[in-house]
């Protein structure tokens, strides 16, 4: 289990720089330890920021540069109830329409994104795990890149891929 009292540290490293994140394990236990093992297992080494959104958010973890998507592990809980806001900067879990589908994407707030807060429009919202403490300039200049269009996901998807090198703990 990870200790709630020290905030865990994680430096993403990606091809348009660096990103620090503080997680909070003390509001979000269940959501830190699972990103913790994600980024214990390599998980997130080599995966694409596959939806970016100027002015709402970043999102990646879960497909490889040929967009294939990777493997996860069973969904977790819903800690979207703990306080934190999707504030710019904080790091939330993605998640289907489904309030306990998280897995392993997450995204970066570009902007305030209030109606992402706990109750949100369906009861739950996103649940907030931490936030940007270094390199929210590498998290402006991946919001900025131009997007278009690739499958499977439509629009959104940056022309020039953005790619998680690393992620390690600090």
């Amino acid at each position: 289990m990870t200790d709630t009292a020290t905030p865990v540290r994680v430096l993403l490293s990606t091809s348009a720089g660096n990103i620090t994140l503080s997680l909070d394990a003390e509001k979000a236990p269940k959501t830190v330890a699972n990103f913790v093992e994600y980024v214990k297992a390599g998980h997130y080494d080599g995966l694409v920021f596959h939806r970016v959104i100027k002015g709402f958010m970043i999102q990646g973890g879960g497909y490889d540069a040929e967009y294939n998507q990777k493997r996860t592990r069973a969904p977790i809980q819903n800690e979207a109830k703990n306080g934190l806001k999707n504030k710019r900067g904080t790091i939330a879990m993605a998640r289907t329409g489904e309030p306990h589908s998280a897995s392993s994407q997450f995204f970066i707030n570009h902007g305030d994104n209030d109606f992402l807060d706990y109750p949100g429009q369906d009861g739950w919202g996103y649940a907030v795990f931490g936030a940007v403490t270094e390199g929210l300039d590498v998290v402006d200049q991946i919001a900025n890149t131009p997007t278009g269009s690739a499958r499977p996901f439509g629009r959104d998807v940056p022309v020039t891929q953005i790619i998680i090198t690393s992620a390690t703990l600090i």
